[in-house]
């Protein structure tokens, strides 16, 4: 497996574990609640962590577009399936080209290390 691929792959699984935090944040209700607190506290510290294996290979502004582009994106989707949040077309449009950035990055930037 190439460098590239397993950092990419080391991103994501920040991206995740961000993900992940960010839409656990109303199960803490405020930081009230200990162990979903302590969850999501967790969880972004792993984030970090993935995040900054993948700066071995991605320049930290290419590597935090990528995780910023693809969070907002997926936390849109758990949004709308976990807490059953609407999204009104101008926001869909936005999702989409987002999207359409992260791929432009990883397929065509001379940026990213190879």
């Amino acid at each position: 497996m190439s460098p590239k691929l397993i950092h990419l792959f080391y991103l994501f699984l920040g991206i995740l574990a961000e993900v992940t935090a960010t839409s656990s944040l109303p199960f803490t209700k405020e930081f009230t609640r200990l162990w979903p607190s302590v969850l999501v506290l967790g969880l972004y510290i792993l984030g970090l962590f993935f995040l900054t294996l993948s700066l071995r290979i991605f320049p930290v502004g290419i590597a935090y577009a990528i995780w910023a582009g693809l969070g907002i994106v997926l936390v849109a989707i758990f949004g709308l399936w976990w807490h059953r949040e609407k999204l009104d077309l101008v926001a869909i449009i936005g999702i989409v080209l987002i999207i359409v950035g992260v791929v432009l990055i990883n397929v065509f930037s001379k940026s990213i290390k190879h």
